[in-house]
């Protein structure tokens, strides 16, 4: 059975985009929603361009209620019947009680290779730590930050004179890549880690 999946944005949606397009042909997902918590966020009129229905739930009409906002959320997900969510620049950390009642539906990149630099600022980390290989992590979603079963892995190196917007470039054109080959497999019920190169 086609799973249907949601993409939940808060900025451009690139990985949304090649999420999105990706889903074609004999994929054995679609997407039914991109949600984002920040009206007037480009990739909603990416979606909308791609005929992919959009929600909006504005974390800041909440006043800082994380239930009442995730409340919200869920009575989206359950609107779109989402089997799979996405998470793609969504700039908002889950609360354990969200992340428990989607368990082992919830996927998200993270521009690194986990389990090193979980967080923010990971390309400046990378770089600040020498290493001469970055990346990018799919990964299932989990109450603890950027800590869930690794889904995914693309490697990326780190070249001479690299500062953390050229390094960030490189990384987000294999998360490109990697995502919509992550949520592929996942999608036909395979977990088994996708690896590039």
């Amino acid at each position: 059975m086609t799973k249907r999946v949601a993409i939940f944005i808060s900025g451009g949606g690139s990985n949304m985009e090649a999420l999105v397009d990706s889903m074609t042909g004999d994929h054995p997902a679609r997407p039914v929603l991109v949600l984002s918590n920040v009206p007037g966020a480009g990739g909603l009129a990416r979606a909308e361009a791609r005929g992919v229905p959009t929600a909006v739930v504005d974390h800041r009409a909440f006043g800082g209620d994380r239930p009442a906002f995730e409340a919200a959320l869920d009575a989206e997900l359950a609107a779109a019947r989402a089997d799979i969510i996405c998470l793609a620049g969504f700039m908002r950390i889950l609360t354990p009680g969200f992340v428990a009642r989607h368990a082992g539906r919830i996927l998200n990149i993270h521009p690194s290779l986990l389990p090193k630099y979980p967080g923010l600022e990971t390309h400046a980390r990378a770089i600040a730590s020498g290493d001469a290989v970055a990346g990018c992590t799919v990964h299932e979603v989990t109450a603890d930050l950027d800590s869930g079963p690794v889904l995914g892995q693309a490697r990326v190196p780190v070249r001479p004179g690299d500062t953390s917007r050229t390094l960030a470039a490189r990384v987000l054109e294999t998360e490109h890549q990697l995502y919509p080959a992550v949520l592929h497999r996942f999608a036909s019920g395979d977990r088994t880690p996708v690896f590039l190169p």
